[in-house]
């Protein structure tokens, strides 16, 4: 099955999943489908950005959109690239519904006792999407 549209949420920290979304995402988008790259940059509590310097938000932004930029370029696809805030399934769900993606391709880790309590983002992507989700090992 080919999707129309895909959101690949990929976290600028860890390079190393990237390649292989891509790859996925390229085998599973129709030829005129539109493939949507996203960061989530997680909500920093103002007492933690008040013993930041000075512009830390926006500059943490700029330089998340423009390592996203190079994966992207790297990775020889034409997608948009989207800086989003907040909770990080809560942003992943959201650009999901407003993009009308059809799929989410996201990267999980291995799951480990705190998952268990708390959840991972990929766990509460998956429970809450509301179009097909591939999780990446």
């Amino acid at each position: 099955m080919l999707y129309r549209s895909i959101l690949l949420p990929i976290d600028v920290a860890h390079p190393e999943v990237a390649a292989e979304m891509f790859e996925k995402a390229r085998a599973l988008l129709t030829p005129d489908g539109k493939l949507s790259v996203a960061y989530v940059v997680p909500d920093v509590p103002n007492f933690v950005l008040a013993d930041m310097p000075d512009g830390f938000l926006p500059t943490t932004i700029r330089k998340s959109e423009r390592a996203l930029r190079d994966m992207v370029e790297e990775a020889g696809v034409d997608a948009e690239v989207h800086i989003l805030t907040g909770p990080p399934a809560d942003a992943i769900l959201g650009a999901a519904e407003t993009g009308e993606m059809d799929l989410i391709v996201v990267a999980s880790h291995r799951p480990g006792l705190s998952d268990y309590f708390l959840g991972s983002t990929a766990a509460r992507v998956v429970r809450h999407a509301k179009c097909s989700v591939l999780v990446i090992r």
